[in-house]
């Protein structure tokens, strides 16, 4: 049975995706900060498979440790969903406090990094890191400063672990704008009601995860069509 560990699991992207891989029977080992969320999609799924929900803080070294030992002997993927997207509205990169830009590194790149430091040695060949992007990691939107330049720099860590772990299957993925509560955090009184729900992006990352692409950057609404045409080709 496979295990994975998923971070940010109780809402948005990251519950849509616990729901699709406990309906594959998936061990799941989930965790997000807010401990009621989580408690009930942890109830929700336990008719479905078997689930360890923590909750925690991705940037605490003891809660890291914990989610690793919740998984056993073995991890098969590693979602690492989690992230902040730091003060809202986003000041600019020239007011922007530096203990809170910390905060949001720390949470966004480090958190990702040490989670994956810990699970490698329990992965087996061809096992799965998935780290979750946004276009603001390569887009240089005004007011993004903090959020995109942590993804620019986790895309680069996963980069270069990918070519460090030739035996597994690294991925950076952009699942797109979606209908959550982190993007309505972004655009605070705007109405985002015309964004695609979470759910929506998921159908390409269970195909990232099932497949085997090589290790590199997806966005998650393009990737049935690559698998598609490669059949095809």
């Amino acid at each position: 049975m496979s295990t994975a560990i998923i971070t940010g699991a109780s809402r948005g992207l990251g519950r849509a995706l616990a729901t699709t891989l406990a309906h594959r029977g998936y061990h799941l080992v989930l965790d997000a900060r807010g401990a009621p969320e989580l408690q009930e999609i942890a109830i929700e799924l336990e008719a479905i498979t078997h689930v360890r929900a923590l909750p925690g803080d991705v940037a605490d070294d003891w809660h890291r440790g914990a989610l690793i030992d919740a998984a056993g002997e073995r991890v098969d993927l590693l979602v690492n969903n989690a992230s902040t997207l730091g003060p809202s509205p986003q000041p600019e990169l020239a007011a922007y406090p530096l203990d809170v830009l910390q905060r949001v590194y720390d949470v966004n790149v480090i958190a990702p990094l040490a989670l994956a430091q810990l699970a490698l040695p329990l992965m087996p060949a061809n096992a799965c890191i998935v780290n979750i992007t946004s276009d603001a990691a390569i887009e240089p939107y005004e007011g993004w400063g903090g959020y995109g330049s942590s993804k620019a720099a986790l895309e680069q860590l996963t980069a270069i672990l990918a070519a460090e772990q030739p035996n597994h299957r690294v991925y950076t993925v952009d699942p797109g704008d979606m209908r959550t509560q982190m993007h309505q955090e972004a655009f605070p009184g705007e109405d985002i009601s015309d964004r695609p729900p979470p759910e929506e992006s998921v159908p390409g990352l269970l195909e990232l995860i099932e497949s085997d692409l090589p290790s590199g950057r997806y966005r998650a609404r393009e990737i049935l069509a690559v698998t598609t045409a490669g059949r095809t080709a």
